[in-house]
């Protein structure tokens, strides 16, 4: 199945056709302003005098505008004297007919239309453009710089606001756009990427995209170390953390590093599995021989404080607890804050897994002895670098600890004792600049109350409750009648990318919406159509 979105200046005849019955969708079904008629077409008056700019998916026609010069406008038809609403300027044109199919409305289709009509407003010179808003859709179409003016117009069922963009060129349009200033420099109206909702690799920014395309450089350069310092301190500073070291590779190699550095501990520890990620704390553990008693719940439960704080009194000899914060096979958040109450007033020493919540939640580190992090998820930069914070001084053990994974050898080394991928680095450095804490976190939460309200009014059901839910993970439970990889395969073809593939989603027929590199509520919205769309077999049948 073609699964790419194509945006063009219209020229087949079997696009005017399907122009002329979206039209008559949009302007006399859904929006009142033309009678009806058995062919269920609609030929505007000016057909012969548009432009039409469209998108298409394969055959399907998915959306359109069309732009016109020639006066009078239909707006001159409307307001009288229209010229003294507007500004000076040398040549106008009209923006009409923006319709996207309903079922498949997100921003990205706006957003490439968009794109064209910038680029084709240059090659004609306009410096102007008029619109008639629907009153409904003031908000957006502000969002890209129109200005309305006049009174409203239309009828009492379609009401209309007089609006106009100054047009200068394509590249300051879309700059003076807070919905184009998203896109990257080059945004490609042919064969543009799904709709990301993975765990990772997530969407990234265009800053982080241009650092990781320029040419690398040694890891032992003045300048990179300085660079490479100031990652470190901004990394601290977003959680709260005195110290981390960056290592090349994935969590994994993060928590592995954890576990050599408590086998140095005296005593034994604590570790919390309510997961596939908590089972996994279990295995680094095994393998570095750590002696550890274990609280272990179904996957989806949340620790209950008391069964902890029993566990440390029955076990005095219990000198640190190792938990995943954000667990991201079932996107429950478990309380860190209780946690690490309990470790305060035990004095025993709390290590983490944060590989999923650093960048998606508010975290204060301060008091944690060992917490693990990458760079691939909340923070949206590429994969391949994990980090080790911590707030304390760590001495190199070269007589107990592997070298790749010694992280006072790192400490001692201004955290670079080897080679380091200079484009990982300032690939994070870009994503760090533009990561406002305070606005991601709020917007983040906004995104998923909405995710998964419309996950649960479709009929799911997410396995995190509401009180204990990370707000970047939203796992699903698929009923049996629909197969997690068949509806995983079948909503990639129709341009989104959710995560299914793990053995441990497909054991238990689950898939998953992540929302942790660069998402936009516009674009998820076409998901959900598409999931209204299933339907229960047994259902048909009755």
């Amino acid at each position: 199945m073609n699964t790419k979105l194509e945006f063009k200046i219209a020229s087949e005849d079997w696009e005017f056709e399907q122009i002329n019955e979206l039209n008559y969708r949009t302007f006399v079904e859904e929006i009142p302003q033309h009678e009806r008629n058995e062919d269920r077409s609609l030929l505007d008056k000016f057909h012969s005098e548009n432009s039409y700019i469209i998108c298409t998916k394969g055959k399907k026609l998915l959306g359109m505008m069309a732009v016109r010069d020639k006066r009078p406008f239909s707006l001159d038809q409307k307001l009288e004297d229209l010229d003294s609403y507007l500004p000076e300027y040398n040549s106008a044109c009209e923006f009409r007919l923006l319709s996207i199919e309903k079922d498949v409305r997100n921003l990205r289709i706006v957003q490439g239309l968009l794109v064209v009509l910038a680029k084709f407003a240059d090659e004609k010179e306009y410096d102007i453009a008029l619109i008639s808003a629907n009153v409904k859709r003031l908000r957006f179409y502000k969002q890209f710089g129109f200005k309305p003016f006049g009174t409203e117009v239309g009828t009492e069922d379609a009401r209309y606001q007089p609006m106009y963009l100054t047009l200068q060129s394509s590249r300051v349009f879309r700059q003076n756009s807070k919905l184009l200033s998203r896109l990257p420099d080059n945004f490609s109206l042919k064969n543009n990427e799904p709709v990301n909702l993975l765990p990772g690799p997530v969407s990234v920014g265009a800053g982080v995209k241009n650092a990781m395309s320029e040419s690398p450089v040694s890891h032992r350069s003045e300048d990179f170390v300085k660079d490479f310092q100031l990652v470190k301190e901004q990394l601290c500073e977003i959680v709260d953390s005195k110290h981390v070291e960056i290592l090349m590779g994935s969590g994994s190699l993060a928590n592995d590093a954890v576990a050599a550095q408590l086998s140095l501990e005296k005593g034994k520890g604590l570790i919390l599995s309510n997961g596939e990620f908590g089972e996994r704390l279990i295995d680094h553990a095994n393998r570095v021989g750590l002696n550890f008693e274990l609280i272990k719940l179904a996957w989806g439960e949340s620790f209950d404080p008391k069964r902890v704080e029993n566990s440390l009194a029955q076990n005095p000899d219990i000198k640190w607890i190792w938990a995943v914060h954000s667990e991201t096979s079932t996107g429950v958040l478990n309380d860190l804050k209780t946690l690490k109450e309990i470790c305060v007033n035990r004095v025993t020493r709390m290590c983490l897994d944060c590989v999923s919540s650093i960048g998606t939640v508010p975290l204060d580190l301060s008091d944690i002895y060992l917490t693990s992090g990458v760079s691939g998820k909340g923070l949206a930069s590429y994969p391949g670098l994990s980090f080790v914070f911590y707030n304390h001084e760590i001495l190199s053990r070269s007589d107990q600890i592997p070298r790749y994974l010694d992280l006072g050898f790192y400490a001692q080394s201004e955290g670079i004792p080897f080679t380091v991928s200079s484009n990982l680095i300032y690939a994070l450095s870009a994503a760090l600049k533009v990561f406002d804490k305070d606005k991601r976190f709020l917007e983040l939460k906004e995104l998923s109350d909405w995710v998964r309200g419309q996950i649960q009014d479709k009929g799911f059901r997410v396995i995190a409750s509401d009180d204990n839910a990370s707000p970047a993970l939203i796992t699903i439970s698929l009923p049996d009648w629909l197969n997690s990889s068949e509806l995983g395969q079948r909503l990639q073809d129709e341009g989104f990318l959710l995560h299914w593939r793990s053995r441990y989603l497909l054991d238990r027929n689950w898939i998953q919406i992540a929302l942790m590199g660069e998402c936009f509520q516009d674009q998820i919205t076409p998901l959900f159509h598409l999931l209204s769309s299933i339907d229960d077999p047994l259902s048909k049948a009755l």
